[in-house]
């Protein structure tokens, strides 16, 4: 199977469309407004807008942080999907169904059962911090992702660069993988050729 691609934190047309160039399969869009200290937060209506110039068939996910039930409802006229980066509850991410997803940062004493308690066939995984819940660079455990993986299909985010992801697509065997930060040539804006880089050594890992 080849693993599937996001690219997480786009915050402008450039990126999104070099990002699509090159091959993936997602694109990111943090609507949390503490990503903003990163250069990384978009609203919703550039997000938008964006969105209305992509090409026909990348998915889009807003990644939001403890929303409430109508707003996260509302921004599904805008995203493909959203990706749950709070401590929203199974009863949310099963109210939104297959359109919404649960990511988890992997922290001391976390289990397969807190993935379980979830409803979904997916569900992303992330680096624990105790400052951020993401886009810390701090790689994720890749041991527990590769057991993880057999329970449900896991997106694999997390110190992920061009230089280590295709170690960590052999090692886990994620469905996708999930990369913002080590892909930026400044806060909030990417490099294209490390763009590409990282969508070469996916799909490469994923032929082997």
């Amino acid at each position: 199977m080849m693993t599937k691609t996001k690219i997480c934190g786009i915050t402008n047309l450039d990126d999104a469309l070099a990002a699509c160039d090159a091959g993936a399969d997602a694109l990111g869009f943090v609507l949390a407004p503490e990503a903003r200290k990163r250069n990384r937060y978009i609203d919703a209506d550039a997000a938008a807008a964006i969105i209305e110039k992509l090409p026909a068939f990348v998915m889009t996910v807003g990644v939001v942080v403890n929303e409430p039930l109508d707003r996260l409802r509302e921004l599904l006229a805008v995203f493909h999907r959203l990706q749950l980066h709070g401590e929203e509850s199974p009863e949310v991410c099963g109210a939104l169904g297959y359109r919404a997803f649960k990511a988890f940062q992997v922290r001391p004493g976390f289990t397969v059962e807190h993935l379980l308690a979830y409803p979904g066939d997916f569900c992303l995984l992330d680096a624990w911090s105790p400052e951020d819940r993401g886009g810390t660079g701090r790689r994720c455990d890749w041991r527990f992702a590769a057991e993880a993986a057999k329970m449900k299909r896991i997106i694999l985010a997390g110190g992920l660069t061009p230089d280590n992801v295709e170690e960590a697509v052999l090692r886990v065997r994620p469905y996708a993988v999930d990369v913002s930060g080590s892909l930026e040539a400044s806060p909030g804006k990417k490099d294209h050729d490390q763009i590409r880089k990282f969508i070469n050594n996916v799909r490469k890992a994923s032929l082997a």
